[in-house]
């Protein structure tokens, strides 16, 4: 659902701000550095995760404030927040309804998904920077995946320390994180799986437009017994300092589809038609999987697109749901109709 009011407090360059979007087209115009990126990351904090910069949360309490943040918005009558107190800035904190509640949770109410400059390395990059980028799409699709990503992290966590101390590990306490290991890997592998599988299908149904149309796969670690590899491998995982095996090693392979090649070796204008592409299908996909559609954070998204593509974007765009849109030049958002256009400043939002 859309975010129909959003607060700021104390967060990044602004002390305090407030802005009512509607549930269209949310425009954010302003020169660099005036704090337009600032807001979308706010609007990525409501959802699991560490936002779309993955900074450490220290680092988004306004310098010279008095510590700590606050994100709050309103959605068709439910209140939700995040942030941080000065005594505890490493510590989120997550409230729905005036209650406390997980981090976690945030994943039943709202499915947000971004684009930003930084991810048009997306397929040049590490296999880590995928994985992350397609965990947030089973996110959307699965809420119950920020569970069991939480819990296998941890788990992995907590082995590779006793492996890695120097007295014998506790054989039952080894094979209880190994059990824990292969129960929430599983689930993560499977989820991934089903995610990629009807991505893909719903690539292969989109009409050719502007936007190139990607073929997209799961590499790397295929699913068997991984308690068992886990317990057969320890001596292995131990002078590695981690484990070998598990979904933490799987990657997203992405190819241009009409033409067989993998995007890493397509141009960097392909490359781009490419990740927008997939994530305008699966914010399709997350609309009649969920009966709602995901808000999308556009960050200088139209910068980088020709007169047609932007244009094309536009038009995909219309009508599916609540997006947020940087520029730097309002001229930027031509042929988009009624939308909440709001123009930043350092420091202050204001309508234009």
């Amino acid at each position: 659902m859309p975010v129909s009011r959003l607060t700021l407090t104390e967060f990044r360059s602004y002390s305090d701000v407030a802005l009512a979007p509607g549930p269209g087209f949310v425009l954010l115009a302003g020169e660099n550095g005036a704090g337009k990126t600032n807001l979308l990351e706010a609007v990525s904090l409501l959802a699991p995760g560490r936002g779309l910069r993955g900074a450490p949360l220290g680092d988004m309490a306004r310098q010279g404030g008095a510590g700590g943040f606050g994100v709050a918005a309103s959605l068709d009558g439910t209140e939700i927040g995040t942030g941080t107190l000065a005594t505890a800035p490493e510590r989120r904190q997550v409230r729905i309804n005036s209650a406390p509640a997980s981090v976690n949770s945030l994943s039943e109410w709202l499915s947000v998904l971004w684009l930003t400059p930084a991810m048009d390395r997306l397929f040049t990059g590490t296999a880590g920077d995928r994985r992350r980028f397609l965990d947030r799409l089973v996110l959307a699709l699965e809420p119950t995946h920020a569970h069991h990503s939480a819990r296998y992290e941890a788990a992995m966590r907590a082995r590779n320390k006793l492996l890695a101390d120097e007295s014998p590990a506790d054989p039952s306490w080894l094979g209880a994180l190994e059990e824990s290991m292969a129960e929430h890997g599983t689930a993560i592998a499977d989820a991934r799986a089903r995610t990629v599988a009807a991505l893909d299908d719903r690539l292969a149904q989109v009409p050719a437009d502007a936007f190139a149309r990607a073929q997209i796969a799961l590499e790397g670690w295929t699913q068997g017994d991984l308690a068992l590899s886990l317990r057969a491998n320890r001596h292995r995982d131990a002078a590695a300092g981690r484990a070998i095996e598990g979904p933490h090693r799987q990657d997203l392979a992405v190819q241009h589809r009409a033409k067989a090649m993998p995007a890493a070796q397509s141009s960097t204008g392909e490359q781009k038609a490419l990740l927008l592409g997939l994530v305008l299908a699966h914010a399709e996909l997350v609309t009649e999987r969920r009966g709602a559609p995901p808000i999308l954070l556009l960050d200088e998204v139209a910068a980088h697109l020709d007169p047609v593509r932007r244009a094309a974007l536009f038009n995909r765009l219309e009508g599916r749901g609540q997006v947020w849109m940087t520029a730097t030049e309002p001229g930027l958002f031509e042929g988009i109709g009624t939308a909440s256009r709001f123009h930043v400043e350092p420091g202050r939002v204001h309508a234009p």
